[in-house]
């Protein structure tokens, strides 16, 4: 049976929790991971479109990859951008095309909404940075740093 990618609804919250709570033990978050609060901003999510979208990979009944695109918006870079804030691959799942598939995926749904721009941030030791420096990001002579509000 093919992979079969979907945009997810709000039907999809505890498949897309699921993989995420793979991803903290794979590649955790640099802030804490607190189930409730992410249940609610991903419930958010899902249900306003308006600040992104979520894909599924499924194999089968299996959820094993998904993406977030949320936008955001800069003068600097012209106007509506985009990020890819997850991206996450189960790993018996890594090394079969489904990273580039999504980040395709991302560029489209991106270009779709109106977005600009296409960014993403990723840990220094992430493997995967060599995807993404194939794909056309570069990095930045910036630091990301943030203030909690």
């Amino acid at each position: 049976m093919p992979l079969r990618t979907q945009l997810a609804t709000p039907a999809d919250l505890e498949s897309i929790l699921f993989l995420l709570g793979r991803l903290q033990l794979a590649d955790p978050w640099e802030q804490p991971f607190d189930e409730k609060v992410v249940r609610a901003n991903l419930g958010e999510l899902l249900q306003n479109a308006i600040y992104g979208g979520v894909y599924l990979v499924w194999d089968g009944p299996r959820p094993v990859a998904y993406l977030v695109v949320c936008f955001d918006f800069s003068l600097e870079y012209r106007g509506k951008g985009a990020w890819i804030d997850e991206l996450f691959v189960e790993d018996e799942y890594r090394g079969q095309g489904i990273g580039s598939q999504l980040l395709d995926l991302a560029e489209d749904f991106a270009r779709q909404h109106g977005a600009r721009t296409l960014h993403l941030e990723v840990n220094h030791s992430n493997p995967a940075i060599e995807l993404y420096r194939r794909r056309g990001f570069e990095k930045h002579d910036r630091y990301l740093m943030t203030k909690k509000l």
